[in-house]
Order: C-alpha cells, then sequence, then structure tokens
C-alpha cells in the first residue's frame, strides 16, 4: 500500500473511532475492552428479542437509539430467553420521582415479577414521603436495603451492573457497589414467605415499568459458567445423601403420634427393626438412592424446623411417591399421564390437604423415565414448591394429615415414601434457616436522599413509596 492511501485509511480509520466514541458519551459510556464477552440485549431499533406482557398505556419504544418506558405506561418488557447466572451492563436516565425496576430470574408473566422473580430497584429520589429501607434504588426489592448516594440527578445519564452468580447478588451503581449480598442470609418467616422469586436459579430479564418515562440504551450480558456436580452440595447447603451408602438416614417407625407415645426404649427397638426392613429395599446404585417398592419409607436420622430442601426424583409408568415434610403428608409425586385420573394435575401439590390448596398451580413434570427436581421451602406450617424451575405451591399452609385439630408440627424427619414400585432419588440437600434471627443481610435504614430539585417555578408533587403488584 502507498505511503498516501496508509495515511487516508489511517485518517478514517481514527475518524470511526472517534464517532463511536461520541455516540457512547451521549448514553454515558462507551464499550471498551472490559465488556469482552457481552452480547447485546437491544439492538437500538428494535424490541426483537423481547416480549411485553401486562402492556399499560403505550408501553415500551424505541428512539435514537434507546429504549424507553412511555408515560403512563410500562408493564413486564422480558426476554425471551432465560439466564441463570450472568453480568447485566445498562445505562439509564429518570426524570424526577420515575419508577421501574430490573426483573432478573423471573417467571413469564405479566405481573408480581418483584414475588414471584426478583427486581432490582431503579428508582429516582424525589420522593417527599419516606421509603422503607429496601425501596431505595439497587435494592433488591423488599427484600435488601441498597446503600443510598451513588445515583445521579434526574436528566444525568447513569451507569448500572447487576451480577447474579448463585445466590450472591451484586449491585453496581456508577462505579460505587450498593449491594453485595447473600440471599441465604435472609432469615425473615414473612420475607422468606412473601418471596419464593428468590430461590429460582434462572429466569426471564426484563424492565417492569410503572407508569414513569426512564431510558435505557447500551443493555448487555454476560453468562456466566453454571456447574452442578451430582451429590456436591451448592453454597449454603448440607448434602443428606453421599452418593455411597445410607449414612445418615433410618427406616420409618409408625407415624409421629405414634412414635411420640413410645417409651425410649420402645422406640429404640422398633428403629433396629425398621433400620433392617429398610436394608433389605433401599441401595445406592450409580450415586442415587433406589427403592425396590417393597418396603417403607426413608427417613432423615435429623429433624427440621424451617428449612429449604433440594431433591432429584425420577418415576416409573404409574409411579406413586413423595416427599414427607415434619413427618407429615406430603409434597406428591406420581404420573400425570398414566392410569390414575387424579395425577393428571401433575407433580408438587400438598397432597392430603383438605382446607387449603392441594393441588399445584400447573403441570410442570418431565416425561416418564426423566429426572425431576423439586425445591421445597418450608416455613413454619407454609410452604413454597417448585419442580422444574416452575413455582407449583405459592405459600400454602400445609395440615397435620395425623390430627387435623392440631397445625403441622414444628419439627421433623424428613421421608423419600412411595407406593409400590421402583423409583430414584439424588442429589439430596437441606438448607437450615433460624426464622428466629434477624435478617442478616439488612443494614441500617439508610438515610434519605435529597430530592431532585423541581424545575424553576414549578414544585414537584409528592408520590407515595412505591409498590411493586
Amino acid at each position: 500500500m502507498k505511503t498516501s492511501a496508509f495515511l487516508r485509511s489511517l485518517s478514517v480509520w481514527k475518524t470511526s473511532l472517534l464517532a463511536a466514541a461520541i455516540v457512547g458519551a451521549s448514553f454515558g459510556c462507551v464499550t471498551t475492552q472490559s465488556d469482552k464477552g457481552f452480547v447485546s440485549l437491544f439492538d437500538g431499533k428494535t424490541l426483537n428479542g423481547w416480549t411485553l406482557l401486562g402492556k399499560k398505556g403505550d408501553g415500551y419504544g424505541v428512539k435514537d437509539g434507546v429504549l424507553f418506558c412511555a408515560k403512563g405506561g410500562g408493564g413486564n418488557l422480558l426476554t425471551d430467553k432465560e439466564y441463570a447466572d450472568f453480568i447485566l451492563r445498562f445505562e439509564f436516565k429518570l426524570e424526577p420521582g420515575s419508577n421501574n425496576g430490573i426483573g432478573i430470574r423471573t417467571p413469564f408473566e405479566g405481573a408480581t415479577l418483584a414475588y414471584t422473580g426478583m427486581e432490582i430497584q431503579i428508582l429516582d429520589t424525589a420522593y417527599d414521603k419516606p421509603l422503607k429501607p429496601a425501596q431505595y434504588h439497587g435494592s433488591v426489592y423488599d427484600i435488601v436495603p441498597a446503600k443510598t448516594g451513588a445515583l445521579k440527578p434526574a436528566g444525568e445519564w447513569n451507569t448500572e451492573e447487576i451480577t447474579a452468580q448463585g445466590r450472591r447478588i451484586k449491585v453496581t451503581v456508577n462505579g460505587k457497589v450498593i449491594v453485595d449480598t447473600d440471599l441465604n442470609r435472609v432469615t425473615d418467616a414473612a420475607t422468606l414467605r412473601k418471596h419464593p422469586g428468590m430461590l429460582r436459579e434462572k429466569g426471564h430479564l426484563g424492565f417492569l415499568g410503572h407508569n414513569d418515562y426512564c431510558e435505557f440504551p447500551n443493555i448487555r450480558i454476560k453468562e456466566l459458567p453454571a456447574t452442578n456436580p451430582h451429590n456436591i452440595a451448592p453454597k449454603g447447603f448440607t448434602k443428606l445423601f453421599n452418593g455411597r451408602d445410607l449414612e445418615g438416614w433410618k427406616g420409618l417407625v409408625g407415624d409421629p403420634v405414634k412414635r411420640a407415645k413410645m417409651t425410649p426404649l420402645e422406640m429404640a427397638v422398633a428403629q433396629i427393626k425398621a433400620d433392617q426392613d429398610m436394608a433389605q429395599h433401599w441401595r445406592v446404585e450409580d450415586g442415587a438412592l433406589v427403592f425396590d417398592g417393597k418396603g417403607k419409607s426413608l427417613c432423615t436420622a435429623k429433624d427440621y424446623a424451617d428449612f429449604e430442601m433440594l431433591v432429584d426424583w425420577k418415576i416409573l409408568p404409574d409411579g406413586d411417591s413423595g416427599i414427607y415434610l415434619h413427618g407429615s403428608p406430603q409434597i406428591q409425586i406420581w404420573d400425570p399421564w398414566g392410569k390414575n385420573e387424579k395425577a393428571r394435575v401433575g407433580s408438587g401439590g400438598v397432597f392430603n390437604n383438605q382446607t387449603h390448596p392441594a393441588a399445584p398451580t400447573k403441570l410442570a413434570d418431565h416425561f416418564i423415565g426423566d429426572w425431576n427436581r423439586f425445591r421445597i421451602l418450608m416455613v413454619g406450617e407454609k410452604v413454597h414448591v417448585f419442580l422444574n424451575g416452575e413455582l407449583v405451591v405459592n405459600n400454602v399452609t400445609m395440615e397435620n394429615y395425623w390430627d387435623r385439630t392440631q397445625p403441622i408440627f414444628p419439627t421433623g424427619q424428613l421421608e423419600l415414601q412411595n407406593h409400590g414400585n421402583t423409583l430414584w432419588f439424588r442429589n439430596v440437600y437441606v438448607r437450615e434457616i433460624n426464622t428466629s434471627s434477624p435478617i442478616a443481610s439488612a443494614p441500617p435504614p439508610p438515610q434519605p436522599p435529597k430530592a431532585a430539585p423541581a424545575a424553576k417555578g414549578k414544585k414537584a408533587a409528592p408520590k407515595a413509596a412505591p409498590k411493586k403488584k
């Protein structure tokens, strides 16, 4: 290449870089080498790859390379794709008092995503009424409060990064870390009952609009690798099954009422007999617990109060099983496509309930012969159940099958139960929760930030504290 041609090429290259920098600076940032591995979620022209649910007013739109929530509009604008562990980066600009939110790991729904999923709050400081600690910008809404002071005044561009890796959630605004929490440290019973979405492992991302104008350019994400080796407990959980033998398990003796009436000697004798029966019908094969269908339930040697349980299971055609909690029936497992018409609702329901809901809210079973996963949260007598990532039981009261005049037993063993044919369990983990302790993740309430000044000659109207529906 001749020298003159080379210099012209170099000049064009420099001009292109300068133009890109100017465009990026207009939105508050320039994509740099630190964005390596990130992919764009927004093409700057359309809402391709996104779906709007529960549309309000004019919903969302695109102008001048910016995704915006319309004034008086909104709804849940969700990615078509689901994400588990990730780093999300974006810019945003608010008007005085603007309220929106970033939904993470949410189901594909048009409402309640701050509860059935999680929401990272987006909120301007121009509120005359005080907010709850976990309602300020950047908070894991209604769960974990954010530090204040990082948000720029309305009308200026902000940068934000959200990292979700397992139960760790980190939020950085304009270079300042305002949330860095382990959700396993949330132990408040009311919060756990109200927010089953904080247990979700993956879901959609999105904007949760609340009738206020907001702008969002340059939205990008980097997915983080997730590994789930068998019989290795996730962080915060204890392994109940070691993948090799029946250590930590025992045979079933009667029911809770009968066991309570036994003397220590009677219980010891009965337990020896039950353990002998267990050894004949339960075995370990290829890292899984296998039941031949001819004996009784397999029980944990330890009792539990409030807990989160993970367990994978697999059944044969017309299989019928369940997980006893606190020694009382039962989170149901059965074949939705078999001979039993009652099973058409699917697995995961609180089978023996009579007064409170018994059926799951949706069919989420995998096909017979495939592995399924339960995630069960028990707080007092209330139960959440996820089946294969779908919330099928939401804060339902579990009834005491053995004595319906009484609430469920406050503590009890966990039992793997079956009715007459072969089944398999693996990856059995538990996380005990001390709900009598305060929320360990909650810092002292932040100082209310100063409201953004109203335009000259006008007074900003007060707004009530934001509520998520």
